[in-house]
């Protein structure tokens, strides 16, 4: 028998998880503090039109903004008018038919809101119908003011 003989401890292997509930709601709280919702940057300038009869859209997840004005240059200029998607100014009609075609496809009840400046010419408006009845985005809104 040899002179040295290993000792085992008596100790315990389990973690104790009596303040587990306690660190998830901490980290949870944290990260709802912490977290930044996205916000489109407008760099077209948008005064809506006034309307009587106007309806609320409940599911805003649904729904895609499209931004129909006159490019804000910086110190209180604007340029022509142009369209926006998201965070993009649109420079070619035909990247709307594309655009809003991937994002029907990632969400079919998708639901296009027009933003249009009231001084913005028709033409325009009607391309940008056009592009997305291309695209098969046939549920469309108006966003407008209510009138009083």
């Amino acid at each position: 028998m040899s002179k040295f003989q290993k000792k085992q401890a008596n100790t315990k292997e389990n973690i104790p998880t009596s303040a587990l509930p306690d660190i998830i709601f901490m980290l949870l709280i944290f990260f709802m503090v912490v977290t930044v919702l996205r916000e489109v940057e407008l760099q077209v300038q948008v005064e809506f039109a006034s309307a009587e009869n106007i309806e609320k859209i409940e599911q805003k997840r649904l729904v895609s903004y499209v931004y129909i004005g006159p490019e804000r240059l910086g110190g209180g200029e604007f340029g022509e008018t142009r369209v926006q998607i998201d965070d993009a100014l649109i420079d070619d009609m035909g990247a709307i038919r594309n655009i809003m075609y991937d994002k029907l496809m990632e969400e079919p009840r998708l639901i296009v809101s027009l933003r249009v400046d009231r001084e913005s010419e028709f033409g325009i408006v009607t391309d940008v119908q056009q592009e997305l009845r291309h695209a098969g985005t046939l549920r469309i809104n108006y966003s407008t003011l209510r009138e009083i």
